[in-house]
């Protein structure tokens, strides 16, 4: 005797499957278009606390929500006289300073200040001899406008970054980011899996007081 519900539930199975892959497909697009995505680290800019080839992941949702914050790592399409050619381009650097902050180099142990408030930056570039890049290689004293945001590279003898466009014309409008371009912030190094770590933002940035 056929057991007819058993053939009836088989069947079923079977013509739901292309309805729960296109769902599976569908969902996994909405989460990369929206939520969250994976970047590849392209260059030496962010060196080493991103190396080339490394793979992270990026919180698309989290300025939805919230403003970008001083010391952590984003994402963001790169503004026109940033770009290298005429496509689009996405960067990955460091939030140093965000509208109305005072952003100065140097304090007399020659580091960056925020506000009057001195960065400890452990996360730049040191190399193979132990001698770590300079915070800057030319003094600086900009205030950030409105809506606007200060990056700069961890590698920073190798980064195209806000420091590196000041110097160019000494416009602050070239030498910041829109705050509206960022696509999100880089929270997770997951690959390669010798080097997975967490994104936070450096305790240095937790003294640094409002503009």
């Amino acid at each position: 005797m056929v057991d007819e519900q058993t053939e009836k539930r088989r069947g079923s199975v079977w013509r739901e499957l292309p309805i729960l892959l296109g769902v599976a497909v569908l969902v996994a697009v909405l989460v990369r278009a929206f939520v969250v995505q994976t970047f590849f680290i392209p260059s030496q800019s962010m060196e080493h606390t991103l190396d080339i080839n490394d793979k992270v992941l990026v919180n698309k949702l989290v300025y939805s929500v919230r403003d970008p914050r001083r010391g952590e790592i984003i994402v963001f399409e790169a503004p026109q006289q940033w770009r290298t050619g005429d496509k689009d381009e996405d960067y990955i650097k460091r939030i140093i300073g965000v509208g109305g902050d005072r952003v100065q180099c140097c304090d007399a142990a020659h580091r960056i200040t925020v506000n009057g408030h001195a960065l400890d930056e452990s996360y730049v570039f040191e190399g193979v001899d132990g001698v770590a890049d300079e915070a800057a290689r030319e003094p600086f004293d900009i205030t950030v406008p409105k809506d606007r945001i200060w990056v700069m590279g961890d590698h920073r003898a190798a980064s195209a970054d806000s420091l590196e466009h000041w110097l160019t014309d000494e416009n602050i409008d070239d030498a910041t980011i829109p705050a509206d371009s960022i696509v999100g912030r880089a929270f997770t190094l997951f690959w390669p899996v010798d080097r997975v770590a967490w994104l936070t933002v450096p305790p240095t940035f937790d003294d640094v007081p409002a503009p």
